[in-house]
């Protein structure tokens, strides 16, 4: 717990006593420098059990000499393997007197303490401690896995410290729920033992880290044949899953024993276990790809190989024809490498008919990666006319290879005859970056926040429980306006807290235009927060644990639903009506054009208008500029150019680029120039009641013409259905509707 308060009575003085007892740290503790309270902080740590580095300092604006220091953990970040992100820390500040007065402390260690009397105080305070010793084989060096120095309640599984004659001897058993272990290495021999008197394998399977400090929380062990990814593999559901308690130690919180699969003897397992304990190595890294290799571990490029089950592949092929016969606007295509069926993507006639309305911002959804999954199933997501969400089509992908994901994008376009969106939120992987820049060009791609704040937490560790730092960091990113005022406020964040040689906020800001708010609200994103994303599609009803027997069932539920609700809103926008709030005409022209919902966007900014004012601040030619900000608060204040030409108005706060809806700052200066109507162009076609209607205004709009057809078709089809539903209701509607279909016909021949 990091505790904060004003100084209070007492003075550190060095005392070269041996034999004086040990003085805890406590806020308003006093030193007469920043090197005493060195020296104090560096015996404090020798007692308990953990060595101490100098850690960032901070300076006046006035005339720059130091007026706070940090003294953390040797283990705080994570820049070397060593590291385990430790937050403990004391914060010393010096006060008016010249004296240095503990101010922050935090002393809690997410490690274990050398309390074995091993650590001795430095000779001399500033002298950096020993280098490690260099460890033999090992695999960290040369592959960048990170491998922690013991194995005590941080959770990381060491295979090359469990020798194979641990396994041997490690202790027998039963597994059972609230089974407990000192550490996670104890609770893997207890299930390697196990599993290998049984007559099976186990394997490493994924790790769960806490949100706040990244620590590991809970592990599971599997059965050697669980998932899909190789031939030997049949999806066995057996496992063991260990959870750390606060008290340290490992319990056993979730079990399987039920194995979908027949079981060896307890001797080939014995025999097949003691081949290479490499090759048990190399089975708990195997998704990094790390095979052995001239008698040594190294990482190598496999054969491509398909993470979807085969039955799959033949019950979504007859699904397929199904629909394809009853759908001719259908699309489905199946990847073949090989011989061998890769991934696979499909939409439907309405998915790419949306496509034509609600296809310039995607959302490509690849949740299924956060977590252990049957199926790696993802989604195609727009926003419709009403921002809810709406389906472009969807994928099952065999690999996270660049080949993968890149065939699934191509698929996408051809189904949807060659259109690309304007933007596209999707996770910021390599393969996936790689397969949009070469599919997209010109895409602006979005990196998904989910992933971004995973990845904040796993490289910035106890940097982001500091207030002063995450105080700095988020307003670096999320309050620049400009440019060169991110440019200055970053190069003054890496300064502060000695981040030059993190790797990861090198890599970050190098792609910055991909999630920085100030590069991505340039860019038409629907609306989407900068922040969040669209609602999950398919919500809990399909998640990535579904079995085959379920996954269409639910998948057609979900698509019925979606789509259920979005006919609830288009009637709701033709039949209903909003209040108006004032007399402006501009509302009285957006409620009869707009949604309901994306009316109530406009409303409310129409509304906050009210509560602006705009000067003006400049004329060059028809140009006209304002300074637009609220009432009583001049730290909101945004820049508005007016075109009197023509109409043209920008906004330096970018919402109509980025959400396509007028701002505030705009209608503000719409009222001052008496515009009495919002110019067409102003008005996105997309956010309208009619986006699904009268959608090919014009030739031009629609691209070539082999595109042009394709609206035209689809267009047409849409609207037929819902004319046959109508017309099949009963024998005298069909008759009704069959007449006005030959009627329509006759009109048609005539129009030569």
């Amino acid at each position: 717990m990091t505790v904060r308060a004003k100084p209070g009575p007492g003075v550190y003085k060095p005392n070269d006593d041996e034999g004086e007892s040990r003085i805890e740290p406590y806020i308003g503790l006093e030193f007469d420098s920043a090197e005493a309270a060195q020296e104090f902080y560096t015996f404090y740590a020798t007692q308990a059990g953990f060595r101490i580095r100098i850690g960032q300092l901070y300076r006046s604006r006035v005339d720059g000499s130091i007026i706070s220091r940090r003294y953390v953990c040797s283990r705080e970040g994570f820049q070397t393997p060593l590291r385990t992100g430790c937050p403990a820390f004391i914060r010393v500040q010096k006060g008016d007197s010249g004296k240095w007065v503990l101010a922050n402390i935090k002393t809690e260690h997410n490690h274990d303490l050398d309390i074995s009397g091993e650590i001795r105080p430095p000779q001399i305070i500033q002298r950096k401690s020993q280098p490690t010793p260099k460890q033999t084989s090992n695999v960290a060096s040369r592959t960048g896995i990170r491998s922690l120095e013991d194995d005590g309640p941080s959770g990381a599984i060491d295979l090359k410290r469990i020798k194979r004659v641990e396994l041997e001897h490690a202790p027998r058993g039963e597994p059972c729920k609230g089974l407990e272990f000192v550490s996670a290495n104890e609770a893997y021999k207890f299930y390697h033992s196990y599993a290998a008197s049984m007559g099976f394998r186990v394997r490493i399977g994924q790790l769960f880290r806490s949100k706040n400090d990244g620590s590991i929380t809970s592990r599971r062990f599997v059965c050697s044949k669980e998932g899909h990814q190789h031939p030997s593999r049949v999806g066995c559901g057996a496992y063991m899953r260990i959870q750390r308690q606060d008290t340290g130690r490992w319990v056993v919180d979730r079990l399987s024993k039920e194995h979908n699969h027949e079981l060896g003897s307890p001797e080939d397992t014995v025999q097949k276990s003691g081949k290479s304990f490499k090759e048990e190595l190399s089975n708990g890294l195997e998704n990094l790809d790390l095979l052995e290799t001239n008698g040594g571990l190294s990482l190598v490029k496999r054969d491509r190989g398909s993470g979807i089950g085969n039955r799959w592949y033949n019950v979504l092929l007859e699904y397929f024809q199904t629909r394809q016969a009853e759908d001719t606007g259908f699309f489905y295509a199946i990847e073949v490498d090989n011989g061998r069926c890769m991934s696979i993507f499909w939409a439907d006639g309405r998915s790419r008919f949306s496509c034509t309305q609600f296809g310039d911002v995607v959302v490509f959804d690849t949740s299924y990666r956060r977590s252990s999954y049957t199926v790696p199933f993802a989604s195609f997501v727009g926003v419709n006319h009403h921002r809810q969400p709406v389906l472009l089509g969807c994928a099952l992908i065999s690999d996270e290879s660049e080949a993968s994901f890149t065939w699934v994008f191509q698929s996408w376009i051809r189904a949807m005859s060659g259109k690309r969106p304007v933007s596209i939120i999707a996770d910021q992987d390599k393969p996936i970056q790689s397969s949009i820049a070469q599919v997209f060009p010109g895409t602006h791609h979005r990196f998904s926040p989910w992933q971004i704040l995973s990845k904040e937490h796993e490289n910035l560790g106890a940097l982001r429980s500091m207030e002063e730092f995450k105080f700095e960091y988020e307003t670096c990113i999320s309050q620049s306006q400009t440019a060169s005022e991110f440019d200055s406020a970053w190069s003054v964040l890496i300064a502060n807290y000695n981040l030059k040689e993190n790797t990861w906020l090198k890599e970050m800001y190098r792609m910055r235009k991909s999630w920085v708010p100030l590069y991505i609200r340039g860019t038409f994103f629907a609306g989407i927060p900068v922040d969040g994303t669209v609602k999950a599609y398919f919500g809990t009803l399909l998640t990535p644990q579904v079995q085959l027997d379920e996954f269409l069932a639910r998948y057609e539920k979900a698509i019925e639903h979606n789509r259920e609700e979005e006919r609830k809103e288009d009637f709701n926008s033709f039949n209903l009506q909003t209040v108006l709030h004032t007399k402006d005409p501009l509302e009285e022209q957006c409620r009869r054009l707009y949604t309901i919902t994306v009316f109530k966007v406009f409303q409310k900014e129409l509304l906050e208008s009210y509560s602006y004012v705009g000067i003006k601040i400049n004329i060059e030619g028809a140009i006209s500029r304002y300074l637009v900000q609220r009432c009583g608060n001049g730290d909101e204040r945004n820049t508005v150019a007016f075109n009197a030409s023509n109409i043209n108005i920008s906004c330096s706060c970018r919402m109509f680029e980025f959400e396509g809806v007028l701002c505030r700052h705009a209608l503000k200066v719409f009222q001052i120039m008496n515009i009495r109507e919002i110019p067409s162009r102003y008005i996105l076609h997309r956010w309208t009641k009619n986006a699904k209607y009268g959608i090919l205004r014009d030739a031009d709009s629609a691209g070539g013409s082999q595109d042009f057809k394709a609206l035209m078709v689809w267009s047409l089809r849409e609207e037929a259905h819902s004319y046959i539903d109508a017309g099949a209701a009963s024998v005298e509607r069909y008759k009704l509707a069959f007449e006005i279909l030959q009627e329509g016909r006759r009109n048609l021949c005539w129009q030569n």
